[in-house]
Parts: structure tokens; C-alpha cells; sequence
């Protein structure tokens, strides 16, 4: 099992981040590019074991670990948002 852990916790917070923004688009092409973003913003964290992933499910608990995955998904959205990439073929 080789995973980037940030990629996990860009899943589970950018559905929370997106119900904040009434405006933004959300069709699957925008919300991948969202995502795209973010994650080459964020210093990846990769686990190898079952272990690496409980020592980064500890690590997500810290508040600034949060903070920082929030702040780089509003910093994408705001990107996106200015410009979308959805009604090019």
C-alpha cells in the first residue's frame, strides 16, 4: 500500500470547503482541477504500512496540519473560480 496521505484528507475536507462558496462550480472537471491544485501546493505524505497511515491520521490532528490543507483548497477554489476550465472541449 503506497498512498499520499494528503490526497485522503483533500477528499474528506474539500466537500466542507466547497458548501462555504455559493458561486463556484462544482461539476467534476472544476472540482478535479481544485483539487489538482491543491495537491501541488501541499507537501505530499506518502505511507507505506498501516502504521505510516495511524501516524498520519495523528498528525491530521494537529490544527495547523488542517489549516494549511483548508487554506491551499480556498487559494485553488479562488483560482478556479476566476478560471474555470469547463466549457472547454
Amino acid at each position: 500500500m503506497l498512498k499520499n496521505y494528503i490526497e485522503i484528507v483533500v477528499d474528506e475536507l474539500l466537500p466542507h470547503v466547497l458548501d462555504q462558496y455559493s458561486d463556484i462550480c462544482t461539476c467534476p472537471r472544476c472540482v478535479e482541477d481544485i483539487k489538482a491544485i491543491a495537491l501541488n501546493n501541499l507537501k505530499p505524505l506518502y505511507v507505506a504500512t498501516e502504521t505510516g497511515l495511524v501516524y498520519a491520521k495523528v498528525n491530521d490532528l494537529r490544527t495547523q496540519f488542517t489549516t494549511d490543507v483548508i487554506k491551499e483548497l480556498m487559494n485553488s477554489i479562488e483560482i478556479v473560480s476566476i478560471n474555470p476550465r469547463h466549457f472547454q472541449n
